[in-house]
């Protein structure tokens, strides 16, 4: 089969090079670059995808967005990275989709919340400033603690996500936990040695290495 995977730089698509990696599976790469002014990805990828974003996945000519839906594809047409164990497999279902539809939320808008201190003309300042303390006390920190609270206590006890062995639920935490730790990982050993465990795989670091970017280098 032919798979060519449309990689945004210093974005969450590198999460898919690393699972085809994992999966020892062959693929091309196309490579794109963020606009510079807008720090988007430019408007020719909804050219292969109309929502134009990455991950972007070709495969036999069909198009396959969104991270969770990709990861799972592969997983399922591999027959690989997806526990057999039942308590397991419940487990790596809820963090497939907890990485994006809870975790990652607050991690954006304290994205957001830091550039509007820091992204704007230095008169507007004090407003957006004002603005974005006001957000992130009343939301984004007290999320991203009781988020990386619960992380943090997951994997006190266990190596990987759902379980004993890695699966497509690491591959699709790995983003949200690198991007959470950027911001305090003092405070959460346990899932800053998961991190460092996941990068000195060898297929994340082959995974890094075609990538050509760090998940968070910008």
């Amino acid at each position: 089969m032919s798979t060519t995977v449309h990689h945004l730089e210093t974005s969450r698509s590198f999460r898919i090079l690393w699972l085809l990696e994992e999966l020892g599976l062959e693929y091309d790469i196309r490579h794109w670059k963020r606009d510079p002014r807008t720090i988007r990805a430019p408007r020719e990828m909804m050219e292969v995808h109309p929502l134009g974003r990455a991950p972007i996945v070709e495969v036999d000519g069909h198009a396959l967005a969104e991270s969770g839906a990709i990861i799972e594809y592969f997983v399922e047409r591999e027959g690989a990275l997806r526990p057999a164990d039942a308590a397991a497999l419940i487990d790596y279902r809820f963090f497939l989709h907890y990485a994006e539809g809870s975790v990652m939320p607050p991690l954006l808008v304290k994205l957001i919340t830091t550039r509007m201190r820091t992204g704007v003309p230095f008169f507007l300042r004090p407003l957006t400033g004002a603005v974005a303390s006001k957000i992130d006390a009343t939301y984004t920190n007290r999320e991203i603690k009781r988020h990386f609270a619960f992380i943090e206590q997951t994997l006190s006890s266990r190596e990987f996500f759902a379980g004993e062995a890695l699966s497509g639920a690491d591959v699709q935490m790995v983003y949200a936990v690198q991007a959470g730790l950027s911001r305090g990982g003092d405070r959460y050993p346990s899932a800053a040695a998961w991190l460092a465990r996941m990068r000195e795989r060898p297929a994340f670091v082959r995974a890094l290495e075609r990538s050509g970017s760090d998940l968070l280098s910008r």
